[in-house]
């Protein structure tokens, strides 16, 4: 879509220049050796078939006589040394065999001529010819043929292929499986990038390196050799490497950490060796390794390490290889990775990956931009707020967020409607983040009441603490594995969380319990994942930040900077048990709190909740209006999911009866 707003001019595109001012061409792959292998393979077992289908037995002089006096033999064809017959079918019948059968006799030309020319042949009804006699230089080439095809087949698989280093001594193993994209192909800008604004910034001078660079050489500044790009799964770390090739205008390599490595030693390597002298013959370029923790783990750490390991041989392959750039190489490697703390450190030192660039989770603005992004080629109905569902999806990754977009296309196309629907976007994003809503799934009566009473719990609690994030809806409709959910909506995205929030984020997680025991007079499992939840952020509050009168603002949690060394035994603790039982103590002490102002809190709607409950078992999902004008006292009247069954029923009966109504009135 930005084809043509993104390509340059030609006489404005910049490159390294050869000698002779033109640029080297890009690599050309052609059939490999292991391709003819095959071939060669099938080949012959096809004409070993053809020789199997073809039946030929050989036999002796003697019995070639006694064939031709007793007329078993049709014709004969005679060569220099040999006689090739074939039977007719008295002397197929007397052999015992179904079908024509062929023979050869192999005889001595200065013993048998006189017989062969005494007419004895013919006089017995043997057809016969004479094959002319081969020149010799047939008989050369027979001869040789087998040794040439010999030395073809041992040049393709050794000594064409000793030319490419180590590990490519069989076939092409030693060849870089990199997937390279010339500069024409690269339709990845930065337009097509949104929601890491910062990141972009940070790149913008790799871009202007990789289009002038002699504009960095004037007052002695390099430009980084390698850029690491960090951040959770999804959030764009592979398009914001594609999206700064297409910027620039050059070709881009990339290739995974694990195609590196192999069964054979020296293969990881012989490629990364391949892979760099390949980009820079098609300088500037960038190479782009996704996943480098697969081969650049630290060295030495653990029982397993060893200077021999063919991961640390492929390690120390890159590490050579990004040394021995020169200032003038206009190779940019890119590589990308979620887990920087267990990269080597040789590897992150300058003169390497010596730029780390973080590319977070979005935030309200970058959600909408990606939303918006993504939603170019989606017809959006009047109704859409893009807005209001970034609001909705804190944490949601830029792969989340395109993937609600195309669930919502999909499900509004399903529909037969004639645009996407802001229902379809906010039950596209409760499928990514949830699962599938079981709409069709059979709940008995009593498990309906008490998950109604256990979400209208939570909403109760969600829409009166002031503290806690606004309510979204709530819903009893089973998706994935939950029975029901209440969905907030939070107003902005939180960096840091004060103990005034944590308490009324227990008190949410503590709601359905609790109204489960006040009106279901007995308690269920459905709350196991509020208790877990409420467990982490109550242990979170001791052990991280600080949060106990008890303790005090000391860290109990374990060192980043040691937790990944092998050597720490698991469930070691940095505390004494006296400690741990303080600690379990005041984890204790803040769930029992927040306990009892949720369980005070409830008593006083109860209500309200037991209305919100009643409005749930009917209605099935209620949204923030609809909790809303119950806790002020009004009463909702909209259609419930019955009444919306029927009329989409009535409305497909209605469809079906028309066309037959239309001739009755056409006769009139």
């Amino acid at each position: 879509m930005n084809d043509g707003q993104n390509k340059k001019p030609t006489h404005l595109r910049r490159g390294p220049q050869k000698r002779d001012g033109k640029k080297p061409p890009l690599p050309s792959y052609k059939r490999g050796p292991f391709t003819w292998l095959i071939i060669g393979i099938l080949i012959f077992t096809v004409m070993m078939m053809l020789q199997l289908w073809h039946k030929v037995d050989e036999i002796r002089w003697d019995e070639f006589v006694e064939h031709v006096e007793n007329r078993h033999v049709e014709s004969v064809v005679i060569k220099s040394t040999e006689i090739i017959g074939k039977f007719n079918e008295r002397g197929v019948s007397s052999l015992g065999e179904q079908g024509e059968v062929s023979f050869v006799v192999y005889y001595n030309p200065e013993v048998h001529r006189d017989w062969l020319g005494s007419g004895v042949l013919k006089e017995n009804g043997v057809e016969v010819k004479i094959a002319p006699p081969r020149a010799w230089i047939l008989n050369l080439i027979s001869m040789i043929l087998p040794i040439v095809i010999l030395v073809g087949i041992f040049y393709f698989l050794f000594a064409r292929n000793l030319r490419s280093g180590t590990g490519g001594m069989l076939m092409s193993f030693g060849r870089s499986k990199h997937r390279l994209q010339s500069k024409d192909r690269v339709k990845v800008t930065f337009k097509d990038v949104a929601g890491v604004e910062e990141a972009k910034e940070e790149v913008a001078e790799i871009i202007e390196f990789l289009k002038n660079p002699k504009k960095f050489q004037r007052l002695g500044g390099h430009i980084p050799r390698g850029v690491l790009l960090v951040g959770p799964p999804g959030c764009g770390k592979t398009l914001l490497a594609k999206a700064i090739a297409g910027q620039a205008d050059v070709p881009f390599f990339s290739i995974s950490g694990s195609d590196f490595v192999e069964m054979f030693v020296g293969v990881g390597a012989s490629r990364v060796r391949d892979l760099f002298r390949q980009a820079k013959e098609n300088s500037p370029c960038i190479i782009f390794l996704d996943e480098v923790d697969a081969i650049g783990r630290k060295r030495g750490a653990g029982f397993a390490g060893g200077g021999h390991d063919e991961r640390e041989q492929t390690l120390n392959a890159i590490l050579a290889e990004m040394d021995g750039f020169d200032t003038n190489d206009q190779v940019i490697v890119i590589s990308a990775t979620n887990r920087a703390d267990i990269l080597d450190h040789a590897l992150t030192r300058p003169g390497r990956f010596d730029r780390q660039i973080f590319v977070p989770f979005p935030d309200l603005k970058g959600r909408v931009d990606i939303l918006k992004v993504h939603a170019r080629n989606v017809k959006l109905g009047p109704d859409t707020n893009l807005e209001r569902l970034a609001r909705g999806t804190p944490m949601f990754s830029g792969a989340d967020l395109a993937a609600i977009i195309n669930e919502a296309a999909l499900a509004a196309t399903m529909a037969d409607k004639d645009f996407v629907e802001m229902a379809d976007l906010e039950e596209a994003r409760d499928k990514v983040r949830w699962g599938r809503a079981r709409k069709s799934r059979v709940i008995d009566q009593k498990e309906k009441e008490i998950t109604a009473y256990h979400e209208a719990g939570h909403t109760i609690v969600q829409s009166l603490l002031k503290d806690a994030d606004p309510l979204h809806k709530v819903s009893i409709i089973p998706r994935g594995p939950m029975g029901g959910a209440t969905f907030a909506l939070p107003e902005k995205d939180r960096t840091i969380f004060t103990k005034r929030y944590c308490m009324a984020l227990l008190q949410v997680c503590f709601g359905g319990r609790i109204a489960e025991e006040m009106f279901c007079e007995d308690i269920s499992s459905g709350a196991h994942s509020d208790i877990q939840q409420a467990t982490k952020i109550a242990r979170q509050m001791v052990l991280t930040w600080g949060m106990s009168d008890e303790l005090g603002p000391i860290s109990y949690g374990p060192d980043p900077a040691i937790k990944d060394q092998m050597f720490i035994m698991p469930g070691e603790k940095e505390y004494s048990e006296r400690t741990a039982e303080t600690i379990d103590s005041e984890v204790k002490k803040i769930t029992d709190e927040a306990y009892k102002k949720a369980q005070k809190l409830v008593e006083a709607n109860k209500d309200k909740l037991e209305t919100i409950a009643k409005a749930l078992l009917k209605y099935e999902t209620l949204d923030a209006d609809d909790v809303e004008l119950i806790l002020q006292g009004g009463e909702l009247d909209k259609p419930t999911v019955t009444d919306l069954l029927a009329a989409e029923q009535a409305k497909s009966d209605a469809a079906e009866a028309k066309p037959q109504g239309q001739p009755e009135q056409s006769s009139e």
